[in-house]
């Protein structure tokens, strides 16, 4: 058997690093249903979790991917699927199904451009707003965008560790560029990667309840099987598990499922700066934009304006108060993104009017040019 962990320096795709991400992390089951541009994970998965003791299982269709990793979980395993714009759409039910079940897994998405069928083979960022809002109901989510093929490894063992300390399905919004281009990846040694495990129960098994939070807000998860009493269910329910059809159990419920993450946003959201000490012009950005945003702000200075970058590791949930904190200082905010304007408009929202906010964005299907960054930045400032 080969290691987990394929310790150096590799020349891979996004993809590639993503599937190595997760078998550092301790994925040992995925499940998934090809397709573009997401294929190349389930195709390194299926080849290496054999290494090492996991199990791939192509499914039907998306609907029993998403179904696959929930019930994979409460085996007691990390699990992960892979896909793209039509495939996370057909996820969208069972993704609010492990949100309610408070089901640890982690979903990549690398996203083309849409709507529908759209350019399979092109890139976009155009899933954003749905990775948050996609499900039905109420709900809180995380959602990590990398923009390189290292970030797609850390990343991916980040969204794994996330899932594992709060209970909840965790996001990987990477895009075609990234998950496609091939660039050196770093993989450290097994010993120096840094993992988190779900909060086990202690105690007298009858009188464990499955949904009663810990001290930071998340309950304990035995696996099934382990003698504990274990009901999993969508409905509405108490913190035995079991259906409860009142107007109180569900406040309840959501107070417990909203406050897990409204409580640590400290842990969770992580963002990247790169001169803004000074900068009277922020630039926003996440995923393969990052690139574009980098360029501009070099670009900018050498013109005399006073630009930075906010890169968004974490999307969702959203630095609101970083934005905040930035528009009341600066002369204007910028976001790049390969979409019509999906963050952009959290952006406009979080800066209040304290400063105004322009979006450079695309249809899709190529990265967008610094120069239309600068563009924006000479007719605006």
């Amino acid at each position: 058997m080969k290691p987990a962990v394929l310790t150096g320096e590799h020349y891979i795709t996004g993809d590639v690093a993503c599937a190595e991400g997760a078998l550092a992390a301790g994925c040992r089951f995925f499940g998934a249903y090809p397709i573009t541009p997401a294929t190349e994970i389930a195709e390194h998965m299926a080849e290496r979790l054999p290494d090492v003791g996991g199990t791939f299982i192509q499914m039907e269709d998306e609907i029993a991917a998403m179904a696959s990793i929930l019930g994979a979980a409460w085996t007691g395993v990390k699990s992960m699927t892979a896909t793209s714009g039509p495939g996370f759409s057909l996820m969208m039910e069972n993704l609010g199904l492990g949100v309610c079940t408070e089901t640890p897994c982690v979903i990549v998405n690398v996203q083309r451009t849409g709507p529908s069928t759209g350019l399979p083979t092109l890139t976009g960022q155009g899933d954003m707003m749905q990775a948050r809002w996609g499900s039905h109901g109420d709900y809180e989510i995380i959602a990590l965008a990398p923009s390189s093929p290292q970030d797609c490894f850390y990343h991916t063992i980040q969204a794994f560790n996330l899932s594992e300390k709060y209970r909840v399905p965790v996001l990987v919004m990477a895009d075609e560029i990234v998950g496609h281009m091939s660039e050196k990846v770093v993989i450290p040694k097994a010993s120096t990667i840094s993992l988190v495990d779900r909060p086990k129960p202690s105690g007298r098994k009858d009188r464990f309840k499955l949904y009663q939070p810990g001290p930071n807000g998340v309950a304990p998860m035995p696996a099934i099987g382990e003698g504990y009493n274990v009901h999993v269910t969508g409905l509405t329910h108490d913190e035995r598990g079991y259906p409860a059809m009142s107007v109180e159990a569900q406040e309840q419920m959501m107070t417990n499922l909203k406050g897990k993450i409204r409580n640590n946003l400290e842990d969770i959201i992580e963002t990247e700066s790169y001169r803004l000490e000074d900068a009277e012009i922020v630039i926003v950005s996440y995923g393969i934009s990052v690139r574009t945003g980098l360029t501009a702000v070099d670009e900018a200075r050498k013109l005399g304006y006073k630009a930075g970058l906010l890169r968004l590791v974490t999307v969702w949930p959203f630095p609101e108060e970083q934005i905040r904190e930035l528009a009341a200082r600066v002369k204007g905010l910028i976001t790049i993104e390969i979409n019509l304007g999906q963050v952009h408009y959290e952006v406009e929202r979080c800066a209040g009017g304290q400063a105004p906010a322009h979006l450079v964005g695309s249809a899709g299907g190529k990265i967008i040019h610094p120069d239309k960054v600068i563009a924006l930045i000479k007719e605006k400032f």
